[in-house]
């Protein structure tokens, strides 16, 4: 397995002095970057299903918030290694096959504040929660309400009058605007509910 390089990973947020595995945090401000799938081995390793274009991204980050069984907790990368069979982890307090199982089903996120800036014509879908979609015309559909991965795309759920799934792709995403807080698609909307 690859070792971790910590000097390249960025600091961890602060954590609660009170319970410092315990996330304090807003939930809200939480970027699901990665679900654990499966142990991996019998040293707490757990193999990853990621949510990013680049998995060796999760590396830069030397604490990730998982969602376990008692809420979002704080927990060190410790190891990680993009391989051909799949993105494995090692986690801080992760240290048998079956401390790993318990993991099998979480989320893995970063605080939106660590993701910084996204690089020129890209986004983060959490930012783009609560934008206004409209048609090229200026017609109002709604506003984004979530996204959700189906094979190889992303599709956006657009809540208005009805709700609406429009793969985020360009045939139907014509233009993210963020200062305008507005999403322009050419989707044709069924007017007749």
């Amino acid at each position: 397995m690859a070792k971790p390089k910590p000097a390249s990973r960025k600091a961890p947020p602060p954590s609660n002095p009170a319970s410092p595995s315990a996330f304090d945090g807003e939930v809200a401000s939480l970027v699901v970057m990665a679900r654990i799938v499966a142990s991996h081995g019998i040293q707490g390793w757990v193999k990853l299903k990621t949510f990013t274009e680049d998995p060796e991204g999760l590396d830069a980050f030397a604490e990730w918030v998982v969602h376990t069984p008692q809420g979002w907790r704080y927990m060190s990368l410790e190891e990680f290694a993009v391989l051909p069979n799949g993105t494995m982890a090692k986690l801080g307090g992760c240290e048998d096959r079956t401390a790993a199982d318990a993991l099998r089903g979480a989320d893995v996120a970063i605080p939106r504040e660590a993701l910084g800036e996204a690089q020129e014509g890209s986004h983060f879908q959490v930012d783009l929660i609560g934008l206004d979609v409209v048609q090229a015309s200026g017609a109002p559909l709604g506003k984004v309400e979530s996204f959700f991965a189906t094979g190889d795309s992303t599709v956006m759920v657009v809540r208005g009058g009805r709700e609406w799934m429009i793969p985020f792709v360009p045939d139907f995403v014509k233009a993210v605007d963020r200062d305008a807080r507005r999403i322009t698609v050419d989707w044709k909307a069924d007017d007749g509910e």
